[in-house]
């Protein structure tokens, strides 16, 4: 949810998508450093690794097109990649190959690049717990199985470090894909030829470059060894009779403490909050930068929502679940977003006031609105703006 808020605040205009102008913004320069470019496809825009292999698309070129290239089935190449066989690709767009083919060698055009890396399976079966989904279940991109040589990879052309090959799920976006492998989304899109707006499809495969520095472990994912922590006090003793905690000698009564003048009494500190909820409804998941980055609240489908202050509609988009997206720019350099939503009643570039209806809630199960604070893209806990 998170990313695609993401990715709709960096198709804003004028939006500063590497916070280079933001005080407290990030910098990704060490792993940009730490990060391989993309192999050298060979002449048929191949590029083999040990468990997988993918195309590397030309211009205009289309599913089908790389079929017969290669002596492949159109459809069963279209429906792997989630495609259709005869749509137009974007020049070097990565296509994944359900089944391998002749291995890269200098007969095809290959030029090596490098020793070939083991595969890493713990940071695949990492990557694959991450994406667990809510019922437990561990979603994870298909790996072709590796198939014996044929006799044309007698000499195969070896392409250097095997990335994370990476199937979009519905409602990911590249800003989520690039939190979940600590990998600079600059780097994604030029691995996968992605476009100025970063757009991609549910079932498309995207290859992730290896070499982001893993994320800290917090104190909510650090779990101590069965025993260790705080000591168990001791039970009391049938046998053992309790002490006397009476005290000897009667202490004296204590005085009433003096109420303090408290002066007069002043407004409630919420009436002054910075926002005001966009509706009513308890809240369904709270604040959790790196998974939630707003809070959830509960609301029948069709409820309206409000803007939480006056401002100026910057960016109105959809997820790729079909649910409206509203980025609202404030006066202070604050943005709010709006997702779940549908029945949108503004536009981008439209100006908005504080409490005016700006859609309604989208049916879900269950129906809520997901409400996010940012300063750029670094998410802020709404708890602190609202009543």
């Amino acid at each position: 949810m998170a990313g695609v808020a993401m990715a709709t605040l960096a198709a804003c205009e004028d939006f500063d998508i590497d916070l280079r102008d933001i005080g407290n913004g990030f910098d990704t320069t060490s792993a940009v450093q730490q990060l391989p470019g993309r192999p050298r496809p060979d002449d048929r825009g191949v590029i083999s690794y040990p468990n997988y292999q993918v195309v590397v698309a030309r211009q205009d070129d289309t599913i089908r097109g790389i079929a017969i290239r290669l002596g492949l089935n159109p459809d069963e190449l279209a429906a792997y990649n989630g495609v259709e066989a005869d749509a137009i690709l974007r020049r070097d767009e990565i296509i994944a190959l359900p089944s391998r083919v002749a291995e890269p060698s200098p007969a095809t055009g290959a030029i090596a690049t490098g020793p070939i890396q083991p595969l890493d399976v713990s940071a695949i079966a990492t990557s694959a717990l991450d994406r667990a989904d809510a019922s437990g279940a561990v979603v994870s991109a298909p790996l072709a199985p590796a198939a014996t040589p044929s006799p044309a990879a007698a000499t195969p052309v070896l392409q250097g470090s095997e990335p994370i090959r990476h199937q979009v799920l519905r409602g990911e976006t590249v800003f989520s894909i690039s939190r979940l492998y600590n990998v600079p989304v600059t780097n994604i899109a030029e691995w996968n030829g992605l476009n100025s707006e970063f757009t991609i499809r549910e079932g498309q495969f995207l290859l992730v470059p290896r070499g982001g520095a893993a994320p800290a472990p917090t104190a909510a994912t650090i779990v101590t060894a069965p025993g260790a922590g705080t000591a168990t006090p001791l039970p009391p003793s049938a046998s053992t009779p309790l002490p006397d905690e009476t005290p000897s000698v009667p202490l004296p009564a204590a005085a009433a403490p003096t109420a303090p003048d408290i002066g007069t009494p002043t407004q409630p500190a919420t009436a002054n909050a910075r926002f005001s909820m966009p509706l009513q409804g308890a809240i369904i998941r709270s604040y959790a930068p790196g998974s939630n980055e707003g809070i959830d609240i509960g609301a029948s489908a069709g409820t309206n929502v409000s803007a939480a202050d006056s401002g100026s509609v910057a960016a109105v988009t959809t997820d790729t679940s079909g649910g409206a997206i509203v980025v609202l720019k404030h006066s202070d350099g604050l943005l709010t977003v709006y997702t779940q939503m549908g029945g949108l009643t503004v536009e981008k570039n439209d100006s908005v006031s504080r409490g005016q209806t700006i859609g309604k809630v989208r049916a879900g199960s269950p129906s809520f609105l997901h409400f996010e604070v940012r300063r750029g893209l670094q998410s802020l806990d709404p708890a602190d703006y609202l009543p």
